[in-house]
């Protein structure tokens, strides 16, 4: 049999159904399960090797902490009726890179936000390279939950709280006001911001790639909110007086005016107005001058108001009996290279009637028959030209002049109010001390728990012997007869200071004043009314400032329930 040799021919393959070889077997095993071991550690590892790192980078993307907002405190009256609350308000706000292009979103969304879709596309481009910008702050949760329904893509909300001032501008200048952000900006909300802002709380959330906050996880802090502010006004008492004001501030055509009414007992202030005053709720065309709180913050020359505290004084060194005379005529003094005037020419006057009269030349001689500077001395222990440390922002100190710099003619300046600068605040407090035996109660913004010692400045007898000076000076006939209350004493000083320009002294620019007690006979409230350069005439502080008291008194007395301390006549 021949054999024949076949170069190039490939051996015959195994049949198909033949088995694997075993080395080929093993490695595909191996194969496998090399790959499932490598699956297996890949799950260890996510799980336990790298769970800190990878959990880190997954919460980075989706758990926010956001702040929980703190309610700030309110301001109340001593009667707790509100003066300043907070109420609960959305700011909506917006990733510009996720909002959409869609011409109608955009102009659903702008109608919803009540502004002008040309305006809204010109701030989403200004803002395109951020990822954040206002849509619209504080609006109201209806307001906000309409915009929200259009589930406009990048629109996010943030809840706050806006400060609403239920009085308005009755009391503006003295609680002030609060900025968008709820932190105190004027008055009162800025004296005591932190104790009212309270401490924000924390919490962790879960927020889907977009923002929108998909669950709460849990609070990290919970928000303290701000303590409440309890101030010494009385809201009944504020209103009236504040409406009194206003109305003198009209009819005489004046630039401005601020009252002043002090709880006699205590140095509590149950009324601070000021004129002129703005909205705290709606600031559009705001008037700067309205923020201003004149009856803490300026200080003017007093005038003859202040005649009873340097009498005080005087009396005070012992060297002037009641019974003292002076006589101012012929209405004119010489003092230096300055004349000072009376009115008119009054004669010899005792000591009340040179309080009655207003003589300055009767101040005068009397003062400059003294060595020692009592006047001023008197002065400062009333708190002129001292801090009345209410913790107001800006409080005036007042001035007064340095003992080296004094001359004769400013020495007896002072002693008719001229020449130092009080606070309407500080006047009222002076006075405290002439109606509490002598003892000077501190003047307090907020509500105190009981009525303070007060310093001794003078003594109770020179008190009581003042006080009854004042009483003579409001009665019938008199030049402060307009402050006479029906039923009630009044003791009283007006007063009429010039006001001072850029070259000294204008010409026919006045403030007019009065300084008022009620009752005479056991006083319960201080006012001082101060309306500056009336126009309509008549500018004494007898005709323009005396009346308002009156008006105030007398409503004050009935909210407090005074009983009258005199009989009310037929023609009264």
């Amino acid at each position: 049999m021949s054999t024949f040799s076949r170069r190039g021919v490939s051996p015959r393959k195994p049949p198909p159904d033949a088995p694997m070889s075993k080395w080929r077997y093993q490695l595909l095993v191996g194969l496998v399960l090399l790959g499932l071991g490598l699956l297996v550690w890949r799950v260890i590892d996510l799980h336990i090797v790298d769970r800190t790192f990878l959990k880190g980078q997954g919460d980075a993307r989706t758990v926010r902490v956001d702040p929980i907002p703190a309610h700030r405190g309110m301001i109340t009256d001593r009667n707790g009726e509100a003066l300043a609350i907070s109420t609960p308000v959305v700011t909506l706000w917006a990733n510009p890179q996720d909002l959409p292009d869609d011409g109608i979103l955009r102009l659903q969304l702008a109608q919803a936000l009540g502004q002008n879709l040309d305006q809204l596309n010109e701030r989403i481009d200004r803002y395109a390279d951020r990822e954040f910008m206002y849509l619209r702050r504080r609006m109201t949760p209806a307001q906000a939950q309409r915009v929200l329904d259009l589930r406009v893509p990048g629109v996010h909300k943030r809840e706050e709280y806006k400060r609403y001032y239920p009085a308005g501008e009755v009391i503006a200048q003295l609680v002030g006001v609060t900025n968008v952000d709820d932190r105190g900006q004027e008055g009162l909300e800025l004296a005591y911001d932190s104790y009212l802002a309270g401490e924000p709380g924390r919490r962790r959330v879960l927020k889907d790639r977009r923002g929108q906050l998909v669950r709460d996880l849990e609070v990290l802090r919970e928000a303290e909110p701000g303590g409440n502010l309890v101030l010494s006004i009385d809201q009944r008492l504020q209103y009236m007086a504040y409406r009194e004001l206003k109305n003198a501030v009209d009819e005489n055509n004046a630039d401005g005016g601020v009252l002043v009414m002090m709880d006699a007992r205590t140095g509590e202030v149950l009324a601070m107005a000021n004129q002129p005053s703005y909205n705290p709720n709606n600031r559009e065309g705001l008037d700067p001058a309205g923020l201003r709180n004149q009856a803490i913050v300026d200080a003017f020359e007093p005038g003859s108001v202040i005649k009873p505290l340097a009498m005080a004084a005087l009396l005070e060194t012992g060297r002037f009996p009641l019974n003292t005379t002076v006589n101012t005529s012929p209405g004119s003094m010489r003092i230096d290279r300055f004349t000072i005037r009376d009115v008119s020419n009054n004669g010899v006057l005792d000591l009340a009637g040179i309080l009655l009269k207003s003589s300055n030349i009767g101040m005068a001689k009397l003062t400059l028959s003294l060595d020692e500077p009592v006047v001023p001395d008197t002065y400062r222990a009333l708190g002129l030209g001292q801090s009345p440390e209410t913790g107001f922002p800006g409080e005036s100190t007042g001035t007064m002049p340095a003992p080296v710099r004094w001359s004769s003619s400013q020495w007896a300046a002072l002693s008719y109010g001229y020449g130092l600068s009080v606070s309407t605040l500080q006047l009222a407090s002076a006075f405290t001390a002439i109606v509490n035996e002598g003892r000077r109660m501190p003047p307090s913004l907020l509500k105190q728990p009981a009525a303070p010692e007060g310093d001794q400045v003078i003594s109770a007898e020179v008190a009581r012997q003042v006080l009854q000076m004042m009483d003579k000076v409001v009665a019938p006939g008199t030049g402060a007869r307009r402050a006479l209350v029906p039923g009630y004493s009044v003791a009283g000083k007006t007063g009429t200071v010039r006001k001072t320009g850029s070259s000294g002294y204008e010409r026919q620019a006045y403030r007019s004043l009065f300084v008022g007690i009620a009752p005479a006979t056991d006083p319960r409230i201080i006012a001082v009314v101060m309306i500056d350069h009336p126009r309509e005439g008549a500018y004494y502080g007898g005709a323009v400032a005396a009346p308002v008291f009156s008006r105030i008194a007398g409503s004050a007395l009935r909210i407090l329930d005074v009983p009258p301390d005199m009989e009310v006549s037929v023609d009264e």
